[in-house]
């Protein structure tokens, strides 16, 4: 009998064992995440466009129950509003630091990504961000990536179309004094001077203006052949929209922040004639284009709209690099990133050069044809 109940105990006690050992296992660590954009104000709707990329790359990574470093891992996001505001944008980034997070997909615009990427670059954190104004990634930092095509390139390409393939010879400028659109219509002058054509005017808003009247005034006056804009399309589709009223005949051009759905509502029939770089191939030109359309209308219930698809690779980027070391701790992780090179929604070989530019990036143009935006060119970004 006490032989017998020697051996329940000893069972018992394995079968015990055995329960925690399986609970153990089954445990998940938390990763966070960090991210940042404007989710409130003017700007919201690219926030949100940004977030749901991000959203989506975490629930399809984190479906596949992670291993790093023989540890199940979950990647959950931790997220900030920086109302694209430099002083918020600073503040958002040492909250982010401070709460741990072992990366930083963001922020969204230049003039918040620029002064925020000291404080990860000082913590050592790998940052991946939508800004496009060279200076990003010209700082000397090594945690400093992006996840579109720099305005160098996008200003260069959109200034040599405007002049050459449009034969728009006199044109005028219009930036909202932002990091972005300042940085973008510089390079847009830049190249169309190149391409020999003459800036007949410059003039300067604010990224919060809405009436543009005295300023197209004196640009109706030197009868410009096309007014370029650097700014977002909430500043852009009223500046189109009294264009129009006062009988302006040139069209408005700009980069990929009003090539968006937005500035078609805002504009309305005013939009027609309009035009816009992105950085980017079209859509349903993209590797991964059609399978991911079909996954976020079925996780969102809407259209993709602008900036998801490279939202989701920097995300999917950051993932792998940490697989890839089999680990999360970002010093340990940031060499694989540095070197990555994969397949992804937007091109076929996701990788960096050593200042974390994209080196397959392209430029698509853009024009809006019956309210809605028609492709007239890409240039590179298979």
């Amino acid at each position: 009998m006490q032989h017998t109940m020697t051996k329940l105990a000893g069972a018992t006690l394995v079968a015990v064992l055995s329960l925690a050992g399986t609970a153990q296992a089954q445990q998940v660590e938390d990763v966070k995440i960090g991210f940042a954009a404007p989710m409130t104000g003017a700007q919201a709707h690219y926030g949100q466009d940004f977030q749901n990329g991000i959203t989506l790359a975490l629930e399809d990574e984190n479906a596949t129950k992670p291993v790093i470093g023989g540890q199940r891992v979950r990647f959950v996001l931790d997220s900030a509003d920086d109302q694209a505001d430099p002083r918020t944008g600073t503040t958002v980034a040492q909250k982010l630091v401070d709460d741990g997070i072992k990366g930083m997909l963001g922020h969204f615009n230049s003039g918040t990504t620029i002064p925020a990427s000291r404080i990860y670059a000082n913590a050592g954190i790998p940052e991946i961000a939508m800004a496009t104004a060279p200076e990003y990634t010209q700082q000397g930092f090594r945690t400093t990536f992006r996840m579109m095509t720099s305005d160098t390139q996008q200003g260069s390409v959109a200034g040599t179309f405007a002049v050459k393939s449009l034969g728009m010879k006199r044109i005028a400028i219009v930036d909202d004094r932002t990091a972005y659109g300042q940085g973008l219509a510089d390079q847009f002058a830049k190249a169309a001077k190149a391409a020999g054509g003459t800036i007949v005017e410059r003039e300067y808003t604010t990224d919060k203006a809405i009436d543009f009247k005295s300023i197209l005034t004196r640009l109706k006056a030197v009868n410009p052949d096309l007014i370029y804009y650097g700014g977002a399309d909430t500043q852009a589709a009223p500046m189109v929209r009294q264009m129009k009223s006062l009988g302006i005949r040139a069209p408005l051009m700009g980069g990929e922040m009003i090539h968006s759905p937005t500035f078609l509502k805002i504009a309305g029939a005013a939009a027609n004639g309009s035009l816009a770089s992105q950085a980017g191939l079209p859509l349903d030109q993209m590797p991964g284009g059609s399978a991911y359309v079909e996954k976020y209308r079925k996780r969102f219930g809407q259209d993709v709209q602008t900036y998801s698809p490279y939202a989701y690779d920097g995300a999917m980027a950051m993932f792998a690099a940490m697989k890839k070391a089999d680990s999360t701790d970002p010093a340990k992780y940031l060499p694989f990133l540095a070197k990555t090179s994969m397949p992804a929604v937007t091109t076929k070989d996701l990788a960096y050069d050593s200042h974390g530019d994209l080196k397959n990036g392209g430029i698509t143009l853009y024009k809006v044809v019956d309210g809605q935006w028609t492709t007239l060119q890409s240039v590179g970004g298979r």
